[in-house]
């Protein structure tokens, strides 16, 4: 078994769910608290092991490159200035993993995007990240909690987590089959989106994924779909179907949707209330407006 230390981030979505704010800028550049949205998910990933990540970017996203790179002249400014805490800050972003970047040059889904990432994953298994997900844990990064699994029993996992029945019709939804242990299944269907009575589990799909190499075999093949795009969901199913084990896993962690403006907002709050240059401004903030409002 070959030891995950490849990922990839898909990030060449519009964000039209958070416009106007992704007009100008990619939305895995919204700031939460102090640092681009994506920045989160690069920290999970390197605290997860991760050494190489490839980010399948678009077009108007250069800034997501010049954030990750070296910044001569701000790094200069910054040690002529003293301000030493602010430089290490800089020079931690750009020395924390190998990153490197692909265009995907036609909006053909996610799929699609996670295709053009074969060159660079050969043929080891990978983590996939999506770019619309921040999810917290502080004791064991969700990426490191879905290694842990493949290690254990040698299958592609997909992260998921229960949500509430009548929310199942935002997600896809697995059909779990034989319970692995307490929080793996292995599943043998996904509907994406089912009508909540139609639902086969509670089970949703969230963000993380585990694949091994075998998945670009059956991406390359696909067929467009709706919209003619190409979905990852439907290669693993086809993947599945010719016998490749896959297992859903039941992550620890919580998830921020910063794909849409309650979600990023959410997770602004509540990592300003984790943040210690933050919380004690932002809970007296709170407590007066609360204290308004009633």
């Amino acid at each position: 078994m070959r030891k995950v230390t490849k990922a990839v981030i898909p990030a060449a979505g519009l964000g039209t769910r958070v416009l106007p704010a992704t007009k100008a800028q990619p939305k895995e550049m919204l700031v939460i608290v102090d640092k681009p949205s994506l920045q989160y998910i690069v920290e999970e990933l390197v605290d997860s092991g991760i050494e190489d990540i490839i980010i399948v970017t678009g077009r108007n996203k250069n800034s997501i490159e010049d954030h990750f790179d070296f910044s001569f002249e701000l790094e200069k400014t910054l040690e002529r200035d003293g301000k030493d805490e602010l430089l290490k800050k800089v020079e931690t972003i750009s020395s924390m993993a190998n990153i490197c970047y692909v265009r995907q040059n036609h909006p053909k889904g996610l799929g699609h995007a996670i295709l053009k990432a074969k060159p660079f994953i050969g043929d080891e298994p990978f983590i996939i990240a999506l770019g619309d997900d921040i999810i917290y844990n502080p004791e064991t990064p969700v990426a490191k909690q879905l290694i842990d699994n493949y290690e254990k029993y040698g299958s592609s996992v997909v992260g998921c987590q229960c949500v509430e029945q009548k929310d199942v019709s935002k997600y896809g939804v697995v059909a779990p089959t034989k319970e692995l242990d307490e929080k793996t299944c292995e599943i043998s269907d996904f509907v994406e989106k089912p009508d909540i009575d139609k639902a086969p589990s509670r089970l949703a799909c969230l963000g993380r994924y585990l694949m091994t190499p075998k998945i670009f075999d059956y991406l390359e093949k696909a067929k467009p779909g709706k919209g003619g795009e190409i979905q990852l969901t439907d290669s693993i199913l086809e993947m599945m179907n010719d016998g490749e084990k896959v297992v859903a896993y039941n992550f620890d962690g919580k998830r921020y949707d910063i794909g849409n403006k309650f979600g990023l907002l959410k997770a602004n709050i509540e990592f300003g209330l984790r943040n210690e240059e933050t919380k004690d401004e932002l809970i007296n903030y709170l407590n007066t407006e609360l204290k308004e409002l009633k």
